[in-house]
């Protein structure tokens, strides 16, 4: 089908604005009589608190106000758990912990302040491995976190357990009896941090009518306003957040800690207070990717098919639990190993642990590229030792339409084999290498994810289209998307369409953007209320020409009744509007189900490994989706390449270690992220096909394209000097290592 607006690579609507400047994000906002607030920060990872003396800097001039712990409610925050105080009482379970915070005339008087502050410490023995974390006689970082509010259940006597889940289906002990052969290996991937750009900022004011009003850079105020009632018992009808773009996210932008502080530091001061993060402090202080150490137990019968499947995924999940937003507290990413394969019996066994470390929150993707890399790694491994092709291995056991995934569901339109073979036939799979040349294939599969959203769409009465979102832009373009399906559906240029998005009072509800679902939802919510909206306008169009509604039909794009002119759909909107006596507007709310339809990505790198230094350069990488209709081209291809090179620097540099518990890459110096001098050449094939769950029936993409990277790399590093490297990132330090070692 053709269409107008829909599939095309439609520039952003905010794109001059950002590249100009002209953009204004949290930190850009200026409130008058602002002061400035700063936290100081623990700098031990586990320590009893035993004094706090704030007196000299309360007596620097400029300083407003300092709270401890010691100064506020005894307030237990967290987006599902409540166990991470607001700040630290009586103990600190990680650098960078909140202790205490300021408010001053400025920065640099709020800075000065933190110095003065004196905080008397008694060290305690602290754990950062989660694998010791979890061993019996352990050091306890939390006393009973069972009792702590929206707790899960957990069936386990380990110590340091902030979650502890298992799945099954099928018979395993039977599969791994029914099994020729048994391989087990366990793979470990690194603490990593999510790299926006635009840092965690927020303002709060406490206005003259006790409302309090927010600007915080968070992808879902609507969740803000709410967690901020309920943890500090406000009234939500008196909080207001204002709906800002934010300079990206993958999983990041919660605000937790920010708001709240900021809050009662201008309810103290009874002034607005402004809280802007360094990236010393984001790098070293704000959540993180989990580290994972993941255990495979694989089955394989005589026939070279898979049989039973065992994985145990336990991750370091921080000081804290209070950063994971989903019910079970865990990380979910594991729920879905192997999920493309057929296995008639699987069991996932996932461990969240407290480890004295920054805590862990979803980062883009929770929990799949650390399994994806271990999965798609030792599905290599066993080809390999079985003496057989990986290719022709992962054909073996890869589903075929109509099968069921390993935990029993059954999906629509499983094309993961044609995908497979769209990538290696794209990568040139079978051509001839150099030495030290390697290819390597990788495969993956995720739904779209959906939310609750809203959408209000008026007709103006100059005809003109103005649709109120409550979701804020954090990157993908969403905002767009929603302009080219109204355009589309009331087939009016784009430039007649706008978008507005104010804040909490002002806009539809929404449940803000992650886990792929902004096109599923937001989208959704959009195209139900112009659907909704273009009946209203028949209708009234109708009464304007004295005819019945079902007397104007389409016919090649207009609107004609019998023996009546034939008109476009603006002028129907027109007609509607007069009949109207004014504007039309028309909200829908799309309330979120799951539809049994997934995207299958395969992808296949080219790598060269120099055999005396063990260096590493990726040549290629080839990456084909099964994409449904495309919405917006050049919205969707930015995705798969920002997801691809994030997946590069997850695969080959991106480690925030930590030495004597603290972080060592506490600046973007020593942070290494993949740059543009990094990038290999990238070619995407997209598979479409109007199958998908969004309107026009497309499918996610952004929590897609990062995942296979980092076990394609792998397994053509393999297949270039025979190393397999069993833990990220991919170093050459690693790899000479390795080589020099045979």
């Amino acid at each position: 089908m053709t269409f107008k607006f829909v599939g095309k690579s439609i520039p952003r609507l905010e794109g001059a604005e950002k590249v100009s400047g002209k953009l204004r994000y949290a930190a850009d906002f200026e409130i008058p009589g602002s002061l400035w607030a700063k936290i100081l920060r623990s700098p031990l990872p586990h320590a009893r608190i035993i004094k706090i003396d704030t007196s000299k800097a309360a007596k620097l001039p400029g300083v407003h106000a300092i709270i401890t712990g010691a100064d506020i409610p005894s307030i237990m925050t967290g987006l599902r758990m409540k166990d991470m105080p607001l700040l630290a009482r009586e103990r600190v379970r990680f650098v960078g912990e909140p202790v205490a915070a300021v408010a001053a005339a400025n920065v640099e008087i709020a800075n000065e302040a933190l110095n003065l502050i004196d905080v008397q410490y008694e060290e305690l023995p602290y754990v950062t491995d989660p694998l010791e974390a979890i061993e019996p006689g352990a050091q306890v970082l939390h006393e009973n976190p069972a009792a702590y509010k929206n707790a899960p259940e957990r069936a386990t006597e380990l110590p340091n357990i902030q979650s502890y889940g298992t799945w099954s289906n099928g018979d395993v002990e039977a599969g791994f009896k029914k099994a020729a052969r048994i391989f087990e290996h366990t793979f470990r991937t690194p603490l990593g941090f999510h790299a926006y750009i635009e840092p965690n900022a927020c303002t709060v004011r406490i206005n003259d009518r006790d409302q309090v009003e927010i600007w915080a850079s968070n992808k879902a105020p609507f969740t803000l306003r709410d967690r901020v009632a309920r943890d500090l018992n406000l009234d939500p009808a008196k909080i207001k957040v204002h709906i800002l773009p934010v300079g990206g996210d993958f999983g990041g932008k919660t605000s937790v800690v920010e708001v709240p502080v900021c809050y009662f530091l201008a309810q103290r001061t009874g002034k607005p207070v402004k809280l802007v993060l360094d990236y010393s402090e984001e790098l070293a202080a704000c959540s993180h990717r989990h580290p994972a150490v993941i255990t495979l137990r694989t089955g394989v019968d005589r026939d070279g098919k898979l049989c039973a499947l065992h994985a145990r995924a336990i991750f370091s999940g921080g000081g804290y639990a209070a950063l994971k937003a989903n019910a079970e507290v865990t990380v979910q990413g594991p729920r879905r190993v192997a999920s493309y394969y057929r296995i008639p019996a699987i069991q996932v066994e996932t461990i969240c642990a407290y480890t004295n470390q920054v805590p862990c929150t979803q980062t883009r993707t929770p929990g799949s590229p650390q399994t994806t890399f271990a999965m798609e790694s030792q599905i290599d491994i066993i080809a390999r030792e079985l003496g057989m092709d990986p290719v022709a291995f992962r054909v073996k056991n890869l589903l075929d339409d109509g099968d069921a995934t390993p935990f029993g569901q059954k999906l629509k339109g499983i094309v993961v084999k044609e995908t497979l073979k769209k990538a290696l036939d794209t990568a040139g799979w079978k051509k001839p290498k150099a030495k030290n040349i390697g290819r390597g294939v990788a495969v993956y599969e995720r739904p779209s994810g959906a939310g609750r959203s809203g959408a209000a769409i008026t007709v103006e009465s100059d005809g003109s289209v103005m649709v109120n979102l409550g979701v804020p832009d954090v990157g993908p373009g969403i905002h767009t998307v929603v302009q080219q399906i109204v355009s589309e559906m009331l087939d009016l240029p784009r430039e007649r369409v706008k978008i507005r998005v104010e804040d909490t009072d002002n806009s539809p509800y929404d449940s803000g953007t992650g886990g792929s679902k902004s096109t599923n939802s937001v989208g959704t919510a959009a195209y139900q209320a112009v659907s909704e909206l273009k009946e209203k306008i028949v209708t009234l169009a109708a009464a304007r020409l004295g005819c019945k509604p079902e007397e104007l039909q389409p016919v090649n794009g207009r609107y004609a009744a019998a023996g009546r002119k034939a008109m476009s759909f603006p002028d129907l909107m027109q007609l509607a509007v007069e009949q109207n006596q004014g504007a039309i507007t028309h909200l829908s709310v799309y309330e979120p189900s799951r539809a049994a339809i997934t995207s299958f990505a395969a992808q296949v790198a080219e790598v060269e490994v120099d055999g005396n230094t063990g260096q590493v350069k990726v040549k290629k990488l080839t990456t084909v989706h099964d994409s449904g209709t495309v919405l917006n081209h050049l919205s969707y291809q930015g995705q798969i390449d920002g997801g691809v090179i994030t997946g590069l620097g997850f695969a080959l540099m991106e480690d925030s270690s930590l030495v004597d518990g603290k972080m060592t890459t506490a600046n973007l110096g020593e942070f290494k992220m993949a740059t543009a001098a990094d990038i290999p050449k990238l070619t995407t094939v997209l598979m479409q096909d109007a199958t998908g769950p969004t309107p026009f029936q497309g499918k996610a993409i952004a929590e897609i394209p990062n995942v296979p990277t980092a076990a394609a790399i792998a397994n053509a590093i393999e297949d270039a000097v025979g190393v397999r490297l069993y833990d990220l990132p991919l170093t050459s330090e690693k790899i000479y290592v390795a080589l020099n070692g045979k």
